[in-house]
């Protein structure tokens, strides 16, 4: 029997939904046991919940620099293996940093940091160690998406030349419109979120997504970002032309005031053979489109799917699989690292993912600031 990874976990406490994602996640293929953490920095509700979820408490820690100094007093093979960092965006980078340098392993919610600058320190410092850190681009892991990147890259599109993703939701509509119940939301304080609120939300797994399927790096940007009030500091509302290269382009569409819009995510790719499309909301179906065919609908756990869905599959065809199978997906890629064990690069998304990523948002935010300009995107 395989030993199980021992994970530690910061933030994600109380009625977080990021809470439950994780760790559900990090349940669904037996590799992981939750050793301990800090999920709140109020002690109280730290270790109350720790107590509600069935933890033993001698590993629920009062901040994090403690769990990092008590943990590495222990021996190798009874410290916690791997963290996952839950909290808000500004918390991301000091942790994963000091983290990696004491030899942890990291699973990291996006976007990684807060600046670019602070992404390449943290590239860096994964270099010189011997650690895994993935990012949770969560729809990574959905067996479709998986699917759209393995039929791409054996050429079933031909040369790509189009790219539409969108990403809307709506749930800043109850915030936005009173100054004052905006100030309840971490998102839209700058100095929690860092510079951009749906850029950095939503907009950067929009821009992950054409990455992660098409192979292809974004080249430069042009972004026009909505704020809808003068005193709102934060976008909630951007769209973005991309340019992959001089006859591949594209759109990028966020927006946290799309009215009624719950959780509309959805990627279409074209090319000169045929095209693409899925939709988070209706995640087991991917159209394959053509000028001369039928379009058909591949869905997860059929033989004619790749090795890297049907890896991602748990259920037999015709039994839906959701966020919490497609979460689960990248935290077993991140197990198979941890061991050593041989896995597909699609498995997590990686440091290179976080450091586009924070490019994408900062130069998101400089073409906006600048009059919508086209500029040029950093590795």
């Amino acid at each position: 029997m395989v030993k199980k990874i021992k994970l530690g976990i910061l933030g994600g406490g109380g009625d977080s939904l990021i809470g439950v994602l994780h760790r559900v996640a990090s349940f669904i293929n037996d590799d992981y046991e939750i050793i301990g953490g800090v999920f709140n920095p109020v002690w109280e509700e730290n270790i109350g919940f720790a107590k509600e979820i069935g933890l033993p408490t001698n590993r629920i820690y009062k901040d994090f620099d403690t769990l990092v100094h008590e943990e590495l007093k222990l021996p190798e093979n009874e410290r916690i293996q791997v963290v996952s960092i839950l909290t808000p965006n500004f918390l991301h980078f000091p942790m994963a940093k000091k983290l990696i340098d004491s030899g942890f392993h990291v699973i990291c919610e996006k976007p990684m940091t807060t600046t670019f600058d602070e992404a390449k320190t943290l590239e860096s410092a994964l270099k010189k160690s011997k650690t895994i850190f993935a990012l949770t681009h969560t729809y990574t892991g959905y067996p479709m998406v998986r699917q759209m990147r393995e039929m791409i890259k054996s050429g079933t599109l031909g040369k790509i030349h189009k790219i539409d993703v969108q990403y809307y939701q709506g749930w800043i509509n109850k915030l936005i419109h009173d100054s004052e119940k905006r100030k309840t939301t971490w998102r839209l304080d700058p100095e929690k979120s860092g510079a951009s609120c749906c850029v950095a939300d939503i907009g950067v797994h929009a821009f992950n997504l054409i990455e992660f399927t098409t192979g292809l790096e974004v080249k430069s940007i042009l972004a026009d970002f909505n704020y809808l009030y003068s005193d709102n500091k934060m976008d909630i509302d951007a769209t973005m032309l991309v340019r992959i290269s001089e006859h591949v382009k594209g759109i990028v569409r966020s927006s946290q005031i799309a009215t009624g819009e719950e959780n509309n995510l959805a990627i279409s790719i074209y090319g000169d053979k045929g095209g693409l499309k899925w939709e988070q909301e209706n995640p087991n179906y991917l159209y394959i489109l053509s000028d001369d065919k039928p379009m058909q609908v591949y869905k997860p756990g059929h033989a004619y799917n790749s090795d890297l869905s049907l890896d991602g599959t748990k259920l037999p065809p015709g039994h839906p699989e959701g966020i919490f199978d497609s979460m689960s997906n990248i935290y077993k890629g991140v197990a198979r690292a941890v061991r050593g064990q041989k896995y597909n690069s699609g498995e997590f998304p990686t440091m290179k993912d976080g450091v586009r990523g924070m490019s994408f948002i900062e130069k998101s935010i400089e073409s906006n600031s600048k009059g919508n300009i086209w500029v040029e995107l950093k590795n």
